[in-house]
């Protein structure tokens, strides 16, 4: 018996989300996510509500000007000054995609790799609650098997404190769990493995 991985956004996603003001200075907001290592957050108004999404590429928008010494041409002064407040500069909300704590990772995936976008804030109704990246998800393919083979026993220990026991084994984020037959507890074995983030599918070896 195997499946493929199954996870929700919830245990992916960073938390609490690193947000900023629609208001806020375009510099203020470049050191915050720069601060954060992120390289995009969620813009909120006065009352903490969604209204849009800043990234890194949205701070850098006329933040720099041509270098004179780059060509022997004169250049033109800019027409405009460069934008002031992240609201001048951040996706509305009326086009920002979201998704919620109980998204399937898959689904996040493809609404990532079609809108091209690097990450998605998460949402418990109107409340924000964290951002899932394409950095957390690979960060847990990089978790080592043993990191998993831990995880996986932890969570089993948890379900079944006083048994039964099985063997886990992981290699290449494949979980193998052996011990005395029993249905129902193998599938819920199953289940709880497959929900260790990073493993990336259950086999039951006799």
């Amino acid at each position: 018996m195997g499946g493929a991985v199954a996870m929700l956004v919830r245990e992916v996603m960073s938390t609490p989300a690193i947000t900023v003001r629609r208001t806020d200075p375009v510099r203020h907001a470049v050191r915050v996510l720069h601060r954060n290592d992120i390289t995009a957050a969620p813009v909120v108004d006065e009352g903490g509500r969604l209204v849009g999404v800043v990234s890194e590429m949205d701070l850098l928008r006329g933040e720099f000007g041509p270098d004179p010494r780059a060509t022997a041409r004169r250049l033109p002064l800019p027409e405009m000054p460069p934008p002031r407040q992240v609201h001048d500069v951040m996706t509305g909300a009326g086009e920002v995609v979201t998704v919620t704590e109980t998204t399937d990772v898959t689904t996040a995936i493809e609404l990532m790799v079609g809108r091209r976008i690097k990450s998605l804030p998460v949402l418990q109704g109107e409340e924000i609650v964290g951002m899932v990246s394409r950095r957390d998800l690979m960060a847990m393919l990089t978790r080592t098997d043993e990191e998993l083979r831990a995880a996986v026993e932890a969570a089993l220990r948890e379900q079944y404190p006083f048994g039964p026991r099985w063997t886990v084994a992981v290699h290449d984020g494949v979980a193998e769990l052996r011990g005395p037959r029993h249905e129902h507890a193998d599938k819920i074995a199953d289940v709880l493995a497959r929900t260790v983030p990073g493993i990336v599918r259950v086999r039951h070896p006799r």
